[in-house]
């Protein structure tokens, strides 16, 4: 279980995260929505170890992240998507799924990883040599969920998955992502399109101006008042 305890994080003089406070239960999906510059991505960057705390705890099954380094935090089994996908786009499709194995050394577990992601994304696998940057760009999302995969995570961190992708294709993002966790990887989720993400979320908590504003169940904020007028567009 992954659990953040009063949590702080400054950027130069700006409090970007304010003492958070939040769970993501083992074989969750727990999603995270606020609007822009509420510090969403601050905070995963932080559980990720790219971004250092002020104060607190990202504690991972009682293990404080927080003093450890990105790639031993990847070698917990804490690994992030991050937002923009960040592939390699001279590298072919292939070498960009390998290198999300780059810390590993269990060979054969690598190769069924491997399969498992084009079993998981079969456009993936019509394209093994085609350089990364002529994907579309839900493709490349793709590419970039599954280079994550390939790091073996026990808890899948994403950042805005679905941004700037077409409805069809985020819904398709969205299914694989519900498939992902029903084989048992805890996914933490960070998207615009709060209602496509407080629909597949267990728990969901919402972040304004580095507060923890609410928290409760995806379907009892889906059906929340002030939850559907500020972030779902209605009321």
């Amino acid at each position: 279980m992954l659990a953040l305890e009063a949590l702080s994080v400054y950027y130069g003089g700006i409090h970007a995260l304010r003492g958070i406070d939040i769970e993501v239960d083992d074989g969750k999906i727990i999603t995270l929505i606020g609007a822009n510059g509420a510090g969403k991505s601050t905070m995963l960057n932080c559980i990720a170890g790219l971004v250092r705390s002020s104060s607190g705890k990202v504690l991972w099954n009682g293990e404080d992240l927080s003093v450890r380094e990105t790639k031993d935090i990847v070698a917990a089994g804490v690994v992030l998507v991050p937002e923009g996908r960040h592939i390699f786009p001279n590298l072919s499709v292939d070498e960009n799924v390998l290198l999300g194995a780059y810390y590993r050394k269990d060979k054969q577990k690598i190769k069924q990883d491997r399969e498992r992601c084009f079993d998981l994304f079969p456009r993936l696998k019509e394209r093994l040599r085609q350089s990364a940057g002529t994907l579309s760009g839900g493709e490349q999302q793709m590419l970039a969920v599954a280079r994550g995969l390939m790091a073996s995570p026990k808890l899948l961190m994403l950042d805005e998955p679905s941004l700037g992708l077409a409805p069809l294709i985020s819904k398709m993002i969205f299914d694989i992502l519900r498939e992902i966790n029903k084989n048992g990887t805890t996914i933490l989720l960070i998207e615009q399109n709060a209602h496509a993400a407080l629909e597949i979320a267990d728990y969901a908590y919402v972040l304004e101006t580095g507060v923890i504003t609410m928290a409760n169940t995806g379907a009892a904020l889906l059906n929340d008042d002030g939850v559907r007028k500020a972030y779902l567009g209605e009321g």
